[in-house]
């Protein structure tokens, strides 16, 4: 099928008011006699309040409203409400908020928090998973099954500071185990990690006289925020409009309420508009996080390197609260997709998230799977080893062919794991000579969208140009470009003619938001479904059969802008099930005197639908790629005695553009897909191995297991000086 503009280069619909700062983000909002808002946190990681001295701040000019947690016990959360919007009794972590004010500038509510005083009680604080879930643990919460939106599993053990488990199996695993020539377990380690977006979170709340409370946030999900918002006070959710706003990044951060139902209490006790714009050291003091984990996998081979099993046991810390995870089981659904690649009879996955004195963690791009991965592909690289056959060999020998069963149980349309992996393998070189202390690795994923509802509202006008208004927010993946050219492409337009808008709330129905790889796929099939009503009415004004005469020639028709809503509740996952294969290879150089790590070249191999925009899809597997280096290299949000000490993003290290490697994408296309023209997912398939790939290949030049993120050079020359000291004390 010949397409003039799905697939073709499309300049980004917000790229102008980008590039020239015009663009309004909730941190730039004003309205008439608004007041800053701003909060108190605290600098213990365990601690009771005994008091809150308030006198000295309240007689400060400019001072409007002073609030504690103890007078306004409410609490917050994206699935499961713990997390207290002010602190009532006692901390949690270094960074939670137990106070807030606002004034009618920022300096004076800079000055009035210096005068607050406090008196604190400290308590026995628990900052790792080993420590918290001990039987003799201090205790963070006496009570977590009794929060609202709490899940409880019907296998959850009986432990102090389990914030939430999960266990998902197929076949009998220990009876794989028994009959399998070797049995090879491995424990590996993953780091806390920040999403490193641009913008901070910031909000702005006005709760107004008429019953109706606006919202303008940075958040990527305005219909569930008003949910959230509304579940938290107790409130109707149609007496809160939220307008969704620009968001300056994302990576799976910006879906937490965060900072809203404190300005929410504000203004309402002010009666004022309220904002609040957090600061990045506050981001990095309290803002959700990857979840740092330890993996135990355990896998039953043959002799001939067939797998049998899969065993994993992952424990993840959640940080002092569950409220930033949005699963229903307030779980990370990664560990769903364990092994998913490969050809698993049996499969065992237990994942314990556990409470501990530290900053929330929440969502990062697809959450859990970068973990998982590493643990698993990371593992075979060593089974390999161990059989003394081939890495790439080894995962080929053992990838899901066409018409296999998933170990999840999935039975997908197409599956082109060998297709992807043997082109990322070729591309890298695998086999060719290389250099002294230069390693390969290589490794795999699998990962389709998810559904769920979706809404957008079409409007004709009389000149035949176009207004979509959408339910979400864009991030910057170009989600409203994609909808420009489904558009266009099924119209047989330009994409001039067409405008994407943000709606807020009350204009459409629920919309479940940005996550998941779901906007074009979910948002895509609702805009689909409003283009067929608006032919289906053109073709009614017109009394034609066809739409032979074209879209321009049937607008001529109108006499006023006609107005299609779409609705649409799409599968939560693609029917008939469908999904991608990723593999990502990477070369690198290891100078084992300094353990300095370069890597020198990436590829990535993507098995493909059709491809909406190819600049932005490209754009999304480099970010995703570098994002996963970072992971493997250097990123780590440091925590010490529970209190994150890299708060600045001179301390949290990124990768730059000098990190970057040669880059090569390679696509297999297919002919199928879930989403509107067959299109796909990448957003999050193009992130999951790459740091799998990167450990794997240092893991070749070294030639001794990898098992703990990052891979500093300290750790490297750790590894490699540690063996020597070894080898020189066996002679």
């Amino acid at each position: 099928m010949t397409m003039n503009v799905v697939g073709k280069k499309t300049p980004r619909i917000e790229g102008p008011e980008k590039t020239n700062g015009s663009l309004e983000y909730a941190a730039d909002l004003k309205q008439s006699s608004y007041l800053w808002g701003k909060t108190l946190r605290s600098p213990y990681p365990h601690a009771r309040i005994i008091s809150i001295d308030t006198s000295q701040a309240s007689k400060l000019e400019g001072v409007k409203v002073i609030l504690t947690g103890k007078d306004h016990p409410h609490l917050m959360g994206r699935m499961m409400r713990d997390l207290p919007v002010l602190a009532i009794d006692k901390v949690r972590f270094i960074g939670e908020r137990f106070f807030a004010l606002a004034a009618d500038s920022l300096d004076t509510v800079n000055q009035a928090l210096e005068l607050i005083h406090v008196q604190y009680e400290e308590l026995e604080p628990a900052y790792t998973v080993d420590a918290a879930l001990r039987h003799d643990a201090p205790l963070i919460h006496e009570s977590p099954q009794s929060y609202p939106g709490a899940f409880s599993h019907p296998d959850q053990p009986e432990l102090p500071n389990l914030c939430s488990y999960g266990r998902w199996t197929h076949g009998d695993v220990d009876k794989e185990l028994r009959v399998s020539d070797r049995v090879i377990s491995n424990t590996f380690y993953t780091q806390k990690e920040h999403h490193g977006y641009m913008e901070t979170h910031a909000c702005m709340v006005d709760v107004g006289t008429d019953g109706i409370t606006n919202v303008w946030a940075s958040n990527k999900s305005p219909h569930l925020l008003r949910m959230q918002l509304a579940a938290t006070f107790e409130i109707e959710p149609t007496s809160v409009r939220v307008h969704p706003m620009p968001v300056g990044g994302d990576f799976g951060g910006k879906g937490s309420p965060m900072d809203v139902p404190v300005a929410y209490l504000l203004s309402k006790n002010a009666g004022k508009p309220v904002k609040i714009v957090m600061t990045y050291q506050e981001e990095l003091l309290a803002a959700n996080s990857r979840h740092p984990s330890k993996i135990t996998v355990s896998t039953g081979v043959t002799s001939q390197g067939n797998l049998t099993s899969l065993q994993v046991d992952a424990v993840f810390d959640g940080g002092a609260y569950g409220a930033f995870k949005p699963a229903p089981n307030i779980n990370l659904h990664g560990l769903e997709q364990a092994g998913s690649c490969y050809r698993f009879t049996a499969l065992d996955v237990t994942s314990h998230i556990a409470y501990t004195n530290t900053l929330p963690s929440g969502h990062m791009r697809s959450p859990g799977g970068p973990q998982i991965n590493f643990a698993i592909e990371s593992h075979l690289n060593i089974v390999a080893s161990e059989l003394g056959i081939d890495a790439y060999q080894f995962r080929r020998k053992n990838l899901l062919r066409q018409g296999d069963l998933a170990p999840n149980e999935e039975k997908w349309g197409t599956i082109k794991a060998v297709e992807v992996l043997d082109a990322a393998a070729e591309k890298i070189g695998w086999g060719t000579p290389k250099g002294s202390h230069v390693g390969r690795g290589i490794a795999m994923y699998e990962r389709g969208p998810i559904g769920g509802d979706s809404s957008c509202q079409i409007v004709v006008h009389t000149n035949g140009n176009i207004t979509l208004f959408v339910p979400v927010a864009d991030p910057g993946q170009g989600a409203y470009t994609a909808m420009q050219q489904i558009i266009a492409e099924n119209l047989s337009i330009s994409p001039n003619r067409i405008q994407v808008k943000a709606a807020p709330t009350d204009q459409l129905p629920f919309d479940l938001g940005v996550s998941g790889s779901r906007v074009t796929f979910a948002l895509g099939a609702t805009v689909m479904e409003g283009l067929k009503t608006i032919k289906n009415h053109l073709l009614e004004l017109t009394g034609s059969e066809d739409f032979d005469q074209g879209y321009s020639a049937l607008c001529d028709h109108f006499e006023g802008d006609a107005i299609i809503d779409a609705y649409k509740s799409v599968p939560i996952f693609p029917d008939p099930p469908s999904t991608e294969f990723t593999a990502q290879a990477a070369e690198v150089e290891v100078d084992v005197e300094t353990g300095l790590v370069r890597v020198t070249k990436f590829i990535s191999a993507h098995d493909v639908g059709t491809i909406i925009n190819p600049e932005g899809h490209r754009g999304q597997i480099l970010g995703g790629a570098i994002q996963g280096i970072g992971m493997a290299l250097v990123e780590e949000h440091l925590i010490q005695d529970g209190k994150p000490i890299t708060l600045s993003l001179a301390d949290y290290k990124i990768p730059n553009i000098a990190d970057i490697p040669e880059f090569e994408v390679v696509y297999l296309p297919r002919n199928e897909g879930p989403g509107p023209y067959n299109s796909g997912a990448i957003a999050e398939a193009a992130n999951v191995p790459s740091a799998s790939a990167v450990a794997n290949a240092i893991q070749d030049a070294i030639k001794l297991p990898v098992c703990q993120l990052p891979v500093t050079a300290e750790r490297i020359y750790s590894m490699t000086h540690q063996n020597n000291v070894e080898e020189e004390g066996n002679e």
